[in-house]
């Protein structure tokens, strides 16, 4: 597939996301996807965080971020690609449930296809102001 291809679906999974609709993202995973949340070494306290492996495990991270976080319309979001890579940018405001404190952080998600399939997964941003928003 194109770069141009693989921007056009990245961008359409995430208004999928923003609609709530996971099924569509979950779909668009390979059987074998390697999922990692944010990459770093100090996001023990999220509960979301860490490495996964396949639709299954994608959808528990899924589903540990619902349970504590409140969702709000990412901002500031650009695509870049080269390839088989999907670079997006962009710019979260999120609530922490349980303590009703809004926290935001830049990121950077980096997405690797394969046969039109998101075949890889990393998600980059430092968990500093979501750990003291979730305390």
């Amino acid at each position: 597939m194109s770069a141009e291809t693989n921007v056009r679906m990245i961008n359409e999974l995430f208004e999928a996301f923003s609609r709530g609709d996971v099924k569509t993202l979950l779909a668009a995973l390979t059987d074998d996807v390697d999922w990692q949340g944010p990459v770093s070494d100090h996001a023990d306290s999220l509960p979301w965080a860490g490495r996964r492996r396949g639709r299954e495990q994608v959808a528990d991270y899924f589903r540990q971020f619902a349970a504590t976080s409140d969702w709000h319309p990412m901002a500031d979001v650009t695509f870049t690609a080269a390839d088989d890579r999907v670079v997006v940018e962009g710019l979260n405001r999120n609530t922490a449930r349980a303590t009703g404190r809004l926290y935001e952080h830049r990121w950077v998600m980096l997405f690797t296809i394969r046969d039109g399939q998101i075949a890889r997964f990393r998600h980059y941003y430092d968990p500093a102001d979501i750990t003291h928003a979730l305390e």
